[in-house]
């Protein structure tokens, strides 16, 4: 796959970047380039965000942009809001709407400090969003939206990340029947990518479990070519997408939390459900915490990427 090298420091660049950023927003309120250690009057008093969807849609978001800059990205899991809003900082489309919302350090601290604030940015996907029209704690419509906006548009091209806890929704799985109704040249494609992480909030998913027979079988009954495959392979998800048949559905899989704290007092968080929401939830207030806070952040080298003055 070495035709796919010239791209894949960059697509991995972004991904860091990002990653760094949806962890900055969650926990940080000051020393957002860490310019210092790490203390606890840094961290927020009261830490709400969703992190363990954040690297896979970081994943999926920085392979897609790559490939087809112009396609319509939409997220069905909006509790990963801080990966969405990173990316929307990393391309200048926030600073559209948020002039405050600048490349620069100041433009940072306003990103971070503001996610799940008051007066700031909700902790979830929302219509102050960019490209944004529903709440993004409300799974299952995302694949239902997507088919509606290539409705008699054959120049549209939209690519809808559904989470599997998601997927185990009423709306989502009736969704999937659209592909059937809307295949026609008179409409635009659609590009589903199932993120199975294998976790939701508490439990297993019923798609994380399932096994691969099952899963294609289920994705084919609906009239989709399905492809599975490592999320965190970066070439081999640039090889998916430089040959998509018109009918496919991808089956991306990333441990939930990747990139994350392997373990928290003693509990596994990396490819578990303890890393869905905030997976160092005394930073604020445990010192070991934070040593640990510090640590994640510092593994991203962000200073490698950002060069805001």
């Amino acid at each position: 796959m070495e035709q796919y090298g010239s791209g894949i420091a960059e697509i991995e660049q972004r991904i860091r970047f990002c990653n760094y950023l949806s962890v900055a927003q969650i926990f940080l309120q000051d020393n957002f380039l860490l310019e210092r250690p790490l203390s606890f009057a840094d961290i927020k008093p009261r830490l709400l965000g969703h992190w363990g969807s954040c690297p896979g849609i970081n994943i999926a978001y920085a392979n897609l942009k790559y490939r087809f800059p112009g396609i319509q990205f939409i997220l069905g899991p909006g509790h990963g809001f801080p990966a969405l809003q990173a990316n929307l900082y990393y391309d200048g489309v926030l600073q559209e709407y948020y002039p405050a919302a600048t490349h620069d350090a100041a433009g940072l601290a306003y990103l971070c400090k503001n996610f799940s604030w008051p007066y700031g940015f909700p902790s979830h996907a929302s219509p102050a969003t960019p490209g944004v029209i529903s709440e993004g704690g409300e799974l299952g419509y995302a694949l239902a939206t997507a088919y509606g906006a290539v409705l008699g548009r054959p120049e549209k091209h939209v690519a809808v990340l559904i989470g599997d806890g998601e997927l185990e929704t009423a709306t989502a799985l009736a969704s999937l029947n659209l592909r059937k109704l809307i295949s026609s040249p008179e409409h635009g494609t659609v590009l589903p990518i199932i993120h199975l992480n294998g976790y939701k909030i508490s439990a297993p998913t019923v798609y994380g479990r399932s096994s691969e027979r099952e899963l294609l079988q289920l994705f084919r009954g609906f009239g989709y070519h399905p492809i599975s495959f490592d999320g965190t392979d970066t070439a081999r998800f640039q090889a998916v997408l430089a040959d998509l048949p018109t009918d496919a559905c991808l089956i991306m899989r990333t441990p939930k939390g990747y990139t994350g704290p392997a373990s928290v007092d003693g509990v596994k968080v990396v490819g578990n459900y303890a890393s869905h929401q905030v997976p160092l939830p005394l930073a604020n207030s445990d010192a070991d915490q934070l040593a640990m806070l510090e640590e994640w952040l510092k593994s991203y080298h962000f200073e490698e990427l950002f060069h805001g003055a």
